[in-house]
């Protein structure tokens, strides 16, 4: 008698073929051909191709014929145990706004940590591994965990080469929002300096190396959407990636550090009538929008994500908009 698997939420999306020979991997793939020709795999009882992309419930029928090719060895499991729970996976499938057989896109929460290590106990990394048993899930670029917004995981080694490059040699290219504790002048503008611990100079050379750290070289293009009541609405275009550039950058070379930031901006109140609105004491930094070239078709990617609700409520308040 054939058996009926039911897909599952993890597994959405997946094409009929992919999805079939992560079980049955012993499988030949002419086999697999035939058996659909043939009407001996079904989806929903219906005859189907192997082109069919799955949908979370779905029935699929397995011929009895094919058990000798199941995967025998057991999946290794993510090690769940108070880390995290169903619920906290589920919540971040939510926030997928792009996935196919290659990468996965996430709308990354505030607080969210992108890669585990000693005292995380959530993380996107292991937590993309859970809701991807069957995938080599590798991360190509990074977000603060304070920062919300787009990050792009690779699920295979080839995809994770290819858009680690991208992001590296910067043919991938990311846009922030901000809101800054101040009034940014110029408008417009090329923030090209160097940062050693949190802070920028003009030169390597002015660094005096004093630090014991060797400068980096730091590029972030800015533009003063709006303002009002004394903060601003940027957007960033970082030409490089240094770790929390975006912040130093504003706190630093503006002289106007993102609201929330309690690293960099704990020495700059804001606006009385302004702190009255926030209903919240995260990070106002988001990663908007995203463009890259897939890895595998090459096909350029643009992304645009919700902005998360503690911003949109200030957004709205101060009538600021969202870039066209």
């Amino acid at each position: 008698m054939a058996d009926i698997i039911t897909v599952s939420l993890v597994e959405d999306g997946t094409k009929l073929m992919r999805w079939f020979l992560r079980k049955f991997p012993a499988m030949p793939n002419r086999d697999f051909f035939k058996l659909c020709r043939g009407g001996q795999i079904r989806v929903n009882s219906a005859r189907v191709d192997s082109n069919r992309v799955l949908r979370a419930g779905d029935a699929v029928r397995i011929p009895p014929t094919i058990a000798g090719y199941a995967k025998r060895e057991n999946v290794k499991k993510t090690e769940t145990g108070n880390a995290f729970s169903m619920t906290d996976l589920e919540n971040l499938r939510k926030t997928i706004v792009y996935n196919d057989d290659d990468l996965v896109v996430f709308n990354k929460p505030a607080g969210l940590a992108v890669q585990g290590g000693t005292g995380i106990r959530k993380s996107i990394d292991k937590m993309a591994t859970a809701l991807f048993p069957y995938d080599k899930i590798s991360l190509v670029h990074r977000l603060d965990r304070d920062t919300s917004g787009l990050l792009v995981v690779a699920k295979n080694q080839k995809a994770a080469q290819n858009l680690a490059n991208a992001f590296q040699s910067k043919t991938a290219r990311k846009e922030y929002l901000a809101l800054l504790n101040g009034n940014v002048s110029p408008k417009r503008g090329v923030i090209d300096n160097y940062m050693v611990k949190g802070k920028v100079f003009d030169t390597p050379e002015r660094t005096n190396g004093g630090s014991g750290q060797k400068p980096q070289h730091a590029i972030t293009e800015y533009e003063v959407l709006s303002s009002a009541g004394g903060v601003s609405w940027v957007l960033f275009s970082p030409r490089t990636g240094r770790n929390h550039q975006l912040r130093i950058h504003s706190a630093e070379s503006l002289h106007a550090p993102i609201v929330g930031d309690d690293l960099y901006g704990m020495d700059k109140k804001l606006d009385l009538g302004i702190s009255t609105i926030l209903a919240t004491n995260k990070l106002f930094l988001f990663a908007y929008k995203i463009t890259f070239h897939h890895p595998r078709t090459n096909k350029l990617i643009t992304l645009r994500a919700d902005v998360p609700d503690f911003m949109k409520s200030v957004m709205r308040f101060l009538e600021f908009q969202l870039p066209e």
